[in-house]
């Protein structure tokens, strides 16, 4: 009858410490936002490289026609190859 008693215990704090972390993960979970309305990007395909460690950085969309460029290493990254190339 003791082991039974341990055995229901042991069950019942297993449950509550997975409802317990759910809960938490669901706390932690922010809906996706909305996309931008139709037309507001544009499509580009520029390729940048850092000029320090040598990360490569693909951007595919930019809201203006030149977009500036990222930085990384707190530089600027070098433009390595737009689409007209």
């Amino acid at each position: 009858m003791g082991q039974l008693v341990s055995v229901l215990v042991a069950v019942a704090a297993g449950y509550l410490i997975f409802r317990a972390g759910i809960a938490v993960l669901k706390g932690m979970v922010r809906p996706m936002p909305e996309p931008p309305p139709a037309g507001e990007l544009r499509r580009v395909k520029l390729r940048y490289r850092c000029p320090i460690c040598g990360l490569e950085l693909r951007v595919t969309t930019a809201a203006n026609e030149d977009p500036s460029p990222p930085r990384h290493c707190m530089d600027e990254m070098d433009l390595v190859a737009s689409a007209e190339e």
